[in-house]
C-alpha cells in the first residue's frame, strides 16, 4: 500500500483555554467595537457626555488617593501639599458622584436596558452602590473630629443588622484597607465591564418617533 499525503491526517490541534478566551473575546467584542473611530450622530448630545466625565473624575480621585497612599494618611494633616491632594481628592469624588447621579438619572429617563442592555444598566447601578461605600469608607479614614462622629453613628446602624461582626466601623485600619484596596478593585473591576458592555452593544439611541419603530428596534436589537 503507497502511503500519500490524503491518507495521512495531521492529528486534530486542541487549542488552550487561552486560545479559546481569545477566540471567543475577539467574536464577543471585536476590535472595532473596542476601539471605535466613529459613534452615531445621535451621541453629539450632552447627554452623553457624563459617562465620559464620571471615568474623568474617577481617574483624578485615583490618581489623588494614590499619591495621599504613598505619603500616608496622616499627610494633609501635617502638610500643605497634603492637604492640597487630599481637597483635590475630596473634590473630585464630590465631582464624580454628580457626574454619575447625572449619567443614572439621564439613562433611566432614557430606558438604557433597551436593546438586550440589561447587563450594562446593572453594572452601572452596582458601580454607583460600590462608589458609595468606597466614599463612606473613605469619610471614616479621615483621622479627625469628623470620622470619629460618622463612624460612632453608623455603628449602631451597622450592628443592628448584624454586619458589625465582620464589618467595625470603628476598626481605623479595617476601614482604610476597604477604602484603599477591597472596594476601589471592586469598582474599577465593575466599572471595566460596565465599558466593555458599552462597546458591545452601543450607546442606547433616544426613544424613535414612533411606536412601530421602538417595537423594530427592540425586535432586532
Amino acid at each position: 500500500m503507497t502511503i500519500t499525503s490524503d491518507t495521512v491526517k495531521a492529528p486534530v490541534e486542541r487549542p488552550t483555554w487561552t486560545g479559546r478566551f481569545r477566540v471567543r473575546a475577539v467574536d464577543s467584542l471585536p476590535p472595532e467595537k473596542l476601539l471605535p473611530d466613529h459613534q452615531p450622530a445621535y451621541v453629539a448630545s450632552w447627554i452623553y457626555i457624563f459617562g465620559a466625565l464620571t471615568l474623568a473624575a474617577f481617574g483624578v480621585v485615583c490618581l489623588s488617593g494614590a499619591i495621599i497612599a504613598i505619603e500616608g494618611p496622616t499627610w494633609w494633616h501635617l502638610s500643605q501639599l497634603g492637604l492640597f491632594v487630599n481637597s483635590l481628592h475630596m473634590w473630585g469624588t464630590e465631582v464624580f458622584f454628580f457626574f454619575m447621579v447625572s449619567h443614572l438619572w439621564g439613562k433611566f429617563f432614557m430606558a438604557a436596558w433597551r436593546g438586550r442592555r440589561r447587563a450594562t444598566w446593572i453594572t452601572g447601578v452596582l458601580a454607583f452602590v460600590m462608589s458609595i461605600a468606597t466614599a463612606f469608607t473613605g469619610y471614616l479614614s479621615q483621622q479627625n473630629f469628623d470620622s470619629e462622629w460618622i463612624s460612632t453613628q453608623a455603628k449602631d446602624g451597622i450592628n443592628a443588622t448584624g454586619g458589625g461582626a465582620f464589618w467595625n466601623v470603628l476598626n481605623f485600619g479595617q476601614m482604610l484597607m476597604w477604602h484603599i484596596l477591597l472596594l476601589p478593585l471592586i469598582v474599577v473591576v465593575v466599572i471595566g465591564i460596565h465599558v466593555l458592555l458599552v462597546r458591545k452593544r452601543g450607546v442606547v439611541p433616544p426613544f424613535a418617533d414612533n411606536p412601530a419603530a421602538e417595537n423594530a428596534f427592540e425586535e432586532t436589537s
